[in-house]
């Protein structure tokens, strides 16, 4: 039986315990939150105990679910895998590049688990656009993304940069993983940003330079509405083409006359279009033993490191190479 403690009872908690509760071999053990009513709540739907802190939370699961705000995930994925805990953590790994670079190092120093929650790379239309690309019939020249949010109201805390650690490490760190996922490491990033409605940078628009020579354009504000589809993935090859609708339906064109072909999962429950349940049974499947397929401490600390980059290019003015991201602070 694998015990599961959470750390955070919000939302995307609750969606991880749905999936977890229909293993047979896992049982959620524990779950502690800053809102001790909160905890009580999901304690009484998806069973455990409320524990009264995280170091006694700890102390009776094997796994750690790390569902709190941002700022809190390095030192919660530090003390989980000191403790020999496997750890699957929410996105961002940290909020900052030395933050990022201790919790790496502390997995890399335990024999526990430790898993990004990067669902986007297990959604079935893009893994349909990855088996595309790896299988040469779509080889990617450019690419445009945007992503349209209300997240600075919905929900209200993700407006607090002390907590989130900015825009940037709230939704558009997935979309910089998946980018990196599809089309290999970046190279070089050039970032324009400004300040509309918030006390802090909210609406970018960042050109993306990677090691291949691809360049992708990604436009991304908070500020908006959540009018669909609010995240958008167009990839141009030579004479094709794919275009997502966020996480619901993906077309190809694959040749000048060639007919479109779509793949819809619309219908699908939202933890599997989403990706949520593949990546929460990646993970047990690498807590039984099994070999990790999901995105590790590697890949939290190369999306932590390109966030920087997208900052330090907005407020420099100046292009920025990825291999300027110091491994310190900020």
């Amino acid at each position: 039986m694998i015990r599961i403690g959470f750390a955070g009872a919000g939302y995307i908690a609750d969606i991880h315990a749905e999936v977890l509760s229909s293993q047979a071999d896992v049982r959620i053990a524990a779950v502690c939150d800053a809102d001790p009513s909160r905890a009580q709540a999901f304690a009484a739907k998806h069973g455990g105990e409320p524990a009264r802190s995280f170091e006694q939370l700890i102390t009776s699961v094997d796994a750690v679910y790390i569902c709190t705000p941002n700022a809190l995930h390095a030192e919660l994925a530090i003390a989980s895998l000191e403790a020999g805990r496997h750890v699957f953590s929410e996105k961002p790994m940290a909020t900052s590049p030395g933050d990022a670079e201790r919790v790496r190092a502390a997995a890399d120093r335990s024999n526990a688990i430790y898993q990004i929650g990067f669902n986007k790379r297990f959604a079935p239309i893009y893994r349909a656009l990855k088996e595309r690309i790896e299988a040469g019939e779509l080889v990617p020249r450019w690419a445009n993304i945007k992503m349209n949010r209300g997240e600075l109201r919905q929900p209200s805390w993700v407006a607090d940069p002390s907590l989130t650690g900015g825009f940037l490490y709230e939704t558009p760190i997935h979309i910089l993983d998946l980018a990196c996922w599809l089309f290999g490491p970046v190279r070089e990033v050039v970032c324009r940003a400004r300040q509309v409605a918030a006390d802090h940078l909210d609406d970018f628009a960042m050109l993306l330079t990677f090691e291949s020579g691809l360049t992708t354009t990604l436009c991304a504000s908070a500020h908006t509405t959540w009018l669909f589809p609010f995240e958008r993935l167009e990839v141009y090859g030579e004479h094709g083409i794919a275009v997502s609708e966020e996480m619901e339906r993906i077309t190809f064109q694959l040749g000048l006359d060639a007919k479109p072909e779509a793949n819809d999962v619309s219908a699908r429950p939202m933890p599997e279009r989403w990706g949520y349940e593949a990546a929460d049974l990646a993970f047990l499947a690498a807590v039984r033993g099994e070999e990790q397929t999901a995105p590790g401490a590697l890949e939290g600390k190369q999306a932590v490191d390109l966030v920087a980059a997208c900052y330090r290019a907005a407020e420099s003015g100046q292009p920025v190479r990825l291999e300027e991201i110091a491994a310190g602070p900020g």
